[in-house]
């Protein structure tokens, strides 16, 4: 890269991408497993051991996890093992900090005109 030039920032993902990163995020189950998974990597039975339900429906959520790139798995012999995928979750962090900026434009541009309205007010 040239000194002095700047590299336009990535385009954000499609929308659907997004939408799948907050529907896993949605859960309280899912965002539990992605906390635990932050400590370290764990096998199917590990993580659905503290998870009062059967386990084809605790694979659902792993299925969901997974499909929206949180989480990877591997399997060796019989045993799956998961792991989070952190830049996955930069995404929703991107994402968000986009609003956050939006917004805080936004009502700065909205207290900049109420203090205009009063000072014409006041003279």
């Amino acid at each position: 890269m040239i000194p002095g030039m700047h590299t336009a920032p990535p385009p954000p993902p499609p929308p659907a991408v997004i939408d799948g990163i907050f529907r896993a995020l949605s859960d309280p189950t899912r965002r539990s497993v992605l906390e635990r998974l932050s400590a370290k990597s764990a096998s199917v039975s590990d993580l659905a051991a503290d998870y009062r339900m059967a386990l084809p429906s605790f694979v659902a959520h792993l299925r969901v996890l997974e499909g929206a790139g949180l989480v990877r798995s591997k399997k060796e012999g019989r045993v799956r093992t998961y792991e989070l995928a952190p830049e996955r979750l930069q995404v929703a962090e991107d994402w968000l900090g986009r609003q956050r900026t939006m917004w805080e434009r936004r009502l700065d541009r909205l207290d900049a005109y109420l203090l205009k309205m009063k000072k014409e007010r006041s003279e």
